[in-house]
Parts: structure tokens; sequence; C-alpha cells
């Protein structure tokens, strides 16, 4: 399997903008730029934005496998990831990812969904990939 995306800019580094899109055409010639990325306050998205919404997914559904491995049958997972990116003075860093999931699993229990939970933070190929990231924490909340 294998998924394939591209970018495009325009301008310069600081004030120029691009577009990003998948092949699949979820993205299409979404825009994004320098100062989404660092000033905020624009509906662009960023890289970093695209990071969180593919760590979440691939969590979310890793999750899903080790409950499922662990015989918890859940109702529902909701997964939400924040990416923060420092710029310093050796350029852009991805200092810390936090995760925040919810697990509805009526009459589990919890501790193995947390089990199962943090197996997944691990086992994730995203959370692989982004290794070198110096925190990836985890927020479980488990209603049974």
């Amino acid at each position: 399997m294998k998924s394939n995306a591209s970018a495009q800019w325009e301008g310069s580094p600081k004030d120029g903008t691009g577009t990003i899109s998948t092949a699949t055409g979820v993205l299409k010639n979404s825009p994004y730029s320098s100062k989404a990325r660092f000033e905020g306050g624009t509906s662009q998205t960023t890289p970093e934005e695209l990071i969180a919404a593919a760590h979440a997914g691939c969590y979310t559904m890793a999750l899903g496998f080790a409950l499922m491995r662990a015989g918890i049958e859940q109702k529902s997972i909701h997964t939400g990831a924040e990416v923060e990116v420092i710029l310093g003075e050796k350029g852009a860093n991805i200092t810390a990812i936090k995760l925040k999931t919810t697990v509805v699993a009526p009459g589990a229990d919890a501790a193995k969904i947390k089990e199962a939970a943090e197996g997944a933070k691990v086992g994730c190929p995203v959370s692989k990939a982004l290794a070198g990231v110096p925190s990836i924490t985890l927020e479980v909340d488990a209603k049974v």
C-alpha cells in the first residue's frame, strides 16, 4: 500500500503561499502558508495540522484493533492530537504531540482499555514514524 500527496509553493518562503493535494482528492489545492504555520489566525492548513490528523486517525485505528485483540468491544473511539511546533535558532521543530482519546466501552475493564491504549500508541505506524519527537503523551478517558 502506498499513499501519495503533493505540495506546490509560489514566492518566498516567508511571504509566499502554497497548496497541498492528495491523490484521493480529499485535499485538493488546500492552501497553506508560513503565516498560518507560525502566526495562526488563518483558515489555511499547516504541515503540523496534517501530521495531527494523520496521527489521530492512525492511532484511533490502531487502538480499535488493540481493543479487538483484547476482547473489548467498544462503541466508539475519539482521538484528538495536538502537534506543537517551535521556531528556534536552527529552524522549526516539532517538540511535542499530545494525544487524547476517549473510548466508550460499556462493561469493559478501564485498566485493560488503558493498557491497550498505551500499546496502540507504541504500535501505531505514524507514532513509529514520529519517534524522533521529544515528547508524545497520551491521555485516556475510558467510559465503561
